[in-house]
């Protein structure tokens, strides 16, 4: 659990209350080419960008960093930000990242809980107060804040400005049947198991499972929301029931 300035001690019922502003839950333990995440916002993100991996490798980082967002809850008007309104310049860009200005060139949409945002790397994005999200990205962290609402955190306006995208992005999604999110990293699928069971067979890739809504089984192991269970590519077909919703990742 990683405690943010802008985070929530209100985590349930994902995981128990906490007395210290929890902002990020991650999940590691085995060497994995993405990260899952919980987010929990009570103020808004930075306003930031991240490289794409040819700008990180220039820059000694391991990796650049595609991501997406799927909302688990919201309260009334929270949004997230991707992408601008229109195109601007980088000097305007840099300018606006300075004045605070970016807030309102920003595009920004209404988000509740089902709706899923993709933010390929380059994308300026921010997330609003008042969610919870299931984030998926690549394994990276590296993050260029380009505005930060005059918290005394440190900027990276150069390299974000050279990074950034400039323009507008549809980073809201439509699901292709239980397809969330398809890009060179990974593919995200939302799995419904309703009062029933349904059988994984072997897929011959390692696959991770998201426990986001309600509980039940995963071959006779309790499994509630909050829960995130990695499945090895020689894993044999597997039997998940109960009432519950899975995001299903294939990096």
């Amino acid at each position: 659990m990683k405690e943010k300035v802008w985070g929530s001690r209100h985590l349930e019922p994902l995981f128990p209350d906490s007395d210290r502003k929890i902002g990020e839950v991650w999940f590691e333990g085995v060497e994995l080419p993405v990260l899952i995440k919980f987010l929990f916002t009570s103020e808004k993100l930075s306003v930031q960008v991240h490289p794409d991996d040819a700008y990180a490798r220039q820059h000694h980082d391991s990796r650049g960093k595609t991501e997406m967002w799927h909302v688990l809850a919201a309260e009334p008007g929270a949004q997230v930000a991707a992408g601008f309104k229109e195109t601007i310049t980088q000097e305007q860009l840099r300018e606006a990242s300075l004045s605070g200005e970016i807030e309102s060139l920003l595009h920004w949409f209404d988000a509740k809980p089902g709706d899923t945002f993709f933010i390929p790397a380059g994308t300026v994005h921010a997330i609003g107060a008042g969610l919870t999200l299931c984030e998926i990205q690549q394994h990276s962290d590296v993050t260029y804040r380009l505005y930060d609402y005059g918290r005394p955190r440190e900027l990276h306006l150069d390299r974000g400005v050279e990074v950034s995208q400039l323009g507008p992005h549809a980073a809201l999604q439509t699901a292709q049947k239980e397809v969330l999110v398809r890009c060179p990293y990974f593919t995200t699928s939302k799995l419904c198991i309703p009062n029933s069971s349904r059988y994984l067979p072997p897929s011959g890739t390692m696959r991770i499972l998201v426990h986001i809504e309600g509980s039940g089984t995963i071959d006779g192991e309790a499994t509630k929301a909050g829960d995130v269970w990695y499945l090895e590519a020689a894993v044999q077909e597997i039997v998940i029931s109960g009432t519950a919703t899975f995001l299903e990742i294939v990096p």
